[in-house]
């Protein structure tokens, strides 16, 4: 679980179970057949999200994701920035509210991207989004003792 991290910028989330989540990616990379090396996910406020984007990549717009892909050749790493302002606005507009499910389709969406898939294209979208709901299905799966 070393090669996981999170750290949070200036939001807190409530109830945010560090053991849940690390054992949930690491089922997703089993699941892709990649190793992971260090994967480390930044929360922060959409402003701070906002100045990363734009500084980073050009882009003047909110996003909830950011992904810094540091691949090497036998191990997927990256650094992962989300913006918590914008997981909760998505899951009220898109996901019924729910931000625990939302903000789960984001960090899996992360991965997703150092792993390889892209959403660039509709066709890519709609790949991304089958793995998306294929890895979401399987939160069931995780526990504690997975590692």
């Amino acid at each position: 679980m070393d090669n996981i991290q999170f750290d949070f910028l200036d939001i807190e989330i409530p109830d945010f179970d560090p053991d849940f989540f690390c054992n949930w990616i690491l089922l997703v990379a089993q699941r892709e057949d990649i190793v992971l090396g260090e994967i480390q996910y930044i929360f922060c406020s959409d402003n701070e999200l906002l100045k990363i984007n734009n500084k980073a990549l050009g882009h003047n717009y909110f996003t909830d994701i950011v992904t810094f892909n540091y691949n090497e050749e036998n191990s997927c790493s990256g650094d992962l920035f989300i913006s918590y302002d914008r997981v909760k606005d998505n899951a009220a507009v898109y996901g019924n509210n729910n931000v625990f499910d939302e903000l789960c389709r984001v960090m899996v969406h992360g991965v997703l991207h150092l792993i390889g898939y892209d959403d660039k294209t509709e066709d890519d979208k709609i790949v991304m989004r089958k793995m998306e709901d294929l890895y979401l299905s399987m939160r069931g799966d995780v526990s504690r003792e997975t590692l």
